[in-house]
């Protein structure tokens, strides 16, 4: 957790006073200017909390503060200016989010209280968030495990399926990575009543804290394409599903790539683009027998921080099925009856 603050002001004299006056308790960083200040947050972020100026040459302080929150979203804003027009300071609380609105002169100690104030609220922020994440990460390694335990055959084609949806989605350079592989990497929990069913995993997962759009895109994980582009990340995370279900079911009945490529492209269920993304896919050998993975190993790599929604690749297990599992390959989740 950083305590660091940024000050920004286009005045040289006005950062020196911030120096003076702040510099005894707080870790304080200076920026001439709002341009200067983002290069700021670039190289030395980031910040518990930036002070600005309203009034600077080029970019004035709530549009500046409104791209400190854009790449910065846990940094407490504050706005120092010597301008105390009421319209000036409604429009730096509403578009900055700004925490406190000063006016200058702003006596020494009162600016300190002002920090202080500011440094706890970034403690809580960052407190929250961190507890969230926890909460996140125990929530899906339990359904992971359920599903190890209940359903090992359709626990182990996540991993096949997480696979498929990363290469696609960054042979197509999609934003928010992460959304898309956690739901391959959940798309079966449906799996784990009998017969499978992809709205019992949207209701599973549609009660954990940001996992909203992740549930959505398994629910319709079967819908068929509508023949449009579009940019709603959830029909682009569920069609990437749809596309990855099917090329895996085809190369478990020991289709060559080439030959199930082809018949995805016959099918006509499919956006061209999702199924071009599949055409520089290494594919391991599609008949060899099912794959299972070590669900300790799977947890010990897929929670591993930072990087929780990046998980590297999990090795293929030499052990063969247990004897309570099932000889199928395939888990076929049945659709959402809204998809």
């Amino acid at each position: 957790m950083t305590n660091k603050i940024l000050c920004v002001d286009d005045e040289p004299k006005i950062l020196e006073a911030f120096e003076r006056q702040l510099r005894k308790h707080f870790e304080v960083y200076t920026a001439p200017g709002p341009e200067k200040g983002l290069e700021a947050i670039a190289e030395s972020g980031p910040f518990a909390v930036v002070v600005s100026d309203l009034r600077m040459p080029g970019m004035n302080g709530i549009e500046f503060l409104s791209r400190v929150r854009q790449t910065s979203p846990d940094t407490v804003r504050i706005m120092l200016t010597g301008d105390a027009d009421l319209g000036a300071a409604m429009t730096a609380v509403n578009e900055g989010k700004i925490f406190q609105f000063l006016t200058k002169p702003c006596p020494g100690d009162m600016l300190s209280r002002a920090l202080e104030a500011a440094l706890e609220q970034h403690r809580l922020i960052t407190a929250e968030r961190e507890l969230l994440e926890r909460t996140l990460q125990s929530s899906i390694g339990t359904l992971i495990e359920i599903l190890s335990l209940v359903n090992p055959t359709a626990f182990s084609r996540t991993h096949r399926i997480r696979r498929y949806v990363r290469h696609m989605a960054g042979q197509m350079k999609l934003a928010d990575l992460w959304q898309y592989e956690l739901a391959a990497t959940l798309s079966q929990i449906g799996c784990v009543v009998v017969p499978p069913h992809a709205e019992v995993g949207h209701k599973l997962l549609a009660k954990i804290p940001r996992l909203e759009k992740v549930a959505q895109m398994v629910a319709l994980q079967r819908s068929v394409w509508n023949g449009k582009d579009t940019a709603d990340p959830v029909m682009i995370g569920a069609h990437l599903l749809r596309v990855a279900l099917d090329f895996d079911e085809q190369m478990q009945q020991g289709k060559l790539l080439g030959e199930a490529m082809v018949y995805l492209r016959g099918r006509g269920e499919y956006s061209p683009k999702f199924i071009d993304a599949l055409r520089q896919l290494q594919v391991e050998d599609a008949r060899s027998q099912i794959r299972l993975v070590r669900l300790a190993e799977w947890k010990r790599t897929c929670f591993r921080k930072p990087a929780f929604f990046s998980c590297p690749r999990v090795r293929k297990s030499p052990s063969p099925p247990s004897p309570g599992s099932t000889a199928s390959n395939r888990c076929s989740v049945s659709p959402s009856p809204s998809a």
